[in-house]
């Protein structure tokens, strides 16, 4: 588990990306979390990382305030960052050197990774185009079988047989006991693969549920016309490409389930984070998790 408890960090003396921030995320959840350029999201991933200091509160890795830096909790957690750069050495070495440091790091799993991304065992890291490199640091990550795995922008430099693999890949890692995070904005790469939702826009939380909880509330549909603006149940609708995409109320329980589509969840927590508020807290009752 972890718990970001009331979170408030600056870069210098500048205005707080994060104050009083608040969130929870359970084991056995593969999380998206989404928003703009500038609204906190890699600050937030490296402050759960331990590789910021926040200037108040604390984040919690299965209890322990994860800035204490102890081997126990480092142990636990795998960032692969947006942007990084690997040594000019073998593959095999890389393992040998960083290997130790995940006790259940697994060989076995290191050569399944790379054979569902078609890439041979003996490479040179050195050698490896950006997306390759990508590949090749995810290959290890996923087989250092840690209980976090945090990813900012994963899919940013596959090609399009790539993103197919890394969901596949992804998908057949997850179990019970693991926190897979995942920061993007190429939402149609993830939205099959994620059952948690986290938004965020201007400094705010928008929305932090299940997508099954989301799925339960609104349906998501599209139509070759503009659909009935009078409908009261219509939440949102836009012009896309071969018509509109919109969401509705979904206020009958017999109405079909219908496919979560993040890009439109998203503009609509954006242009009305009330209305979403109001949607899942009728109540009007506050969660406090707010960006400063």
């Amino acid at each position: 588990m972890i718990e970001c408890n009331n979170l408030t960090f600056s870069y210098r003396k500048a205005t707080p990306i994060l104050k009083e921030f608040n969130l929870t995320l359970e084991n056995g959840g593969i999380y998206g979390l989404l928003g703009k350029n500038g609204a906190g999201k890699s600050t937030l991933l490296y402050l759960m990382c331990g590789l910021l200091t926040p200037a108040a509160g604390e984040v919690l890795v299965n209890g322990v305030n994860v800035r204490r830096r102890l081997p126990s909790t480092l142990r636990d957690i795998f960032l692969v960052p947006e942007e990084f750069d690997l040594p000019s050495i073998t593959l095999e070495d890389y393992c040998r050197i960083n290997a130790p440091f995940y006790p259940d790091f697994s060989m076995e799993a290191l050569k399944r990774n790379l054979e569902t991304f078609e890439m041979p065992e003996k490479i040179h890291l050195g050698y490896l185009s950006m997306g390759q490199k990508k590949k090749a640091y995810m290959c290890f990550a996923l087989a250092c079988n840690t209980p976090i795995l945090i990813m900012d922008e994963p899919t940013n430099g596959l090609d399009i047989t790539s993103k197919v693999q890394f969901r596949r890949f992804l998908a057949a890692q997850m179990n019970e006991n693991r926190i897979i995070l995942i920061s993007t904005h190429q939402v149609h790469d993830v939205e099959l693969l994620l059952d948690h939702i986290v938004i965020v826009d201007n400094r705010q939380l928008l929305l932090n549920r299940k997508t099954s909880e989301i799925t339960s509330r609104l349906r998501f549909f599209n139509t070759l016309g503009a659909p009935d603006t009078d409908d009261p149940r219509l939440l949102y609708s836009a012009r896309g490409v071969g018509g509109f995409a919109n969401i509705a109320r979904r206020e009958d329980p017999l109405d079909e389930e219908t496919d979560l589509n993040l890009e439109s969840l998203y503009e609509l927590c954006c242009r009305n984070p009330k209305l979403v508020e109001n949607i899942f807290n009728p109540d009007n009752t506050s969660e406090h998790e707010q960006l400063g």
